[in-house]
């Protein structure tokens, strides 16, 4: 298959979602990883009931709600750390295979672009603070259409903007229920399986699996 283009999903795909509580770990001692799993599990689950309850609010909005969950759950109450953690999260680090691998598909004349959950304003400076303005011809966020991955308009997006069949788009994610989504839209998922997770969602499955963007 010539593909149309590649997709790529932001968070915890392209950009480290873990890098700005890692920035701040000193203030949190051995409790920085738990805070931060709980941070962008609720991240993710907010969206997910939002979505079902049919009440959109924007990503930026549901990543203060889940940091102020995660803190209140860890006993950490510091103000000044709050607002430090959240400026992070506007210049998260993106993988250290991420850009070789833009560029190269750039050089083959591939065109990219971003789906993401997050707000246009946060896509826009995580890729200016990652430098990979040159590398992405579009960024797609869900608050065009108001509802978050999964929902099927969001993917819809991408083919209704390059006019292409769903199944000539490569989507690549971490996440493995955004890539059963992509899986029932008709994208050709490719699952970039970074921890080595088991496999779910048997009857969505992804086209490859990767460990690395590198292997893209």
């Amino acid at each position: 298959m010539t593909p149309t283009g590649y997709v790529f999903d932001a968070y915890g795909t392209l950009f480290d979602v873990h890098a700005a509580m890692r920035a701040h770990a000193r203030a949190l001692g051995d409790r920085w990883e738990a805070v931060s799993a709980t941070w962008r599990t609720k991240q993710l689950e907010y969206s997910w009931v939002r979505g079902l309850m049919g009440s959109y609010s924007d990503f930026w909005r549901l990543t203060e709600e889940a940091l102020d969950y995660a803190l209140a759950l860890h006993g950490v109450g510091n103000d000044a750390l709050r607002s430090a953690l959240l400026d992070a999260y506007w210049t998260l680090d993106a993988y250290a295979d991420v850009s070789p691998t833009l560029e190269r598909l750039r050089r083959d004349g591939a065109r990219t672009a971003i789906l993401s959950n997050g707000s246009p304003e946060m896509v826009t400076a995580a890729i200016r603070s990652a430098k990979l303005d040159t590398l992405i011809d579009d960024t797609f966020s869900v608050d065009a259409v108001k509802v978050f991955k999964t929902a099927p308009e969001t993917y819809r997006m991408v083919t209704d903007a390059w006019d292409a069949k769903p199944k000539k788009i490569v989507f690549v994610s971490s996440n493995r229920w955004d890539i059963a989504g992509a899986c029932k839209f008709g994208f050709h998922p490719v699952w970039i399986n970074r921890s080595g997770a088991p496999d779910e969602y048997a009857k969505y499955a992804p086209k490859r699996v990767i460990g690395s963007l590198d292997e893209l």
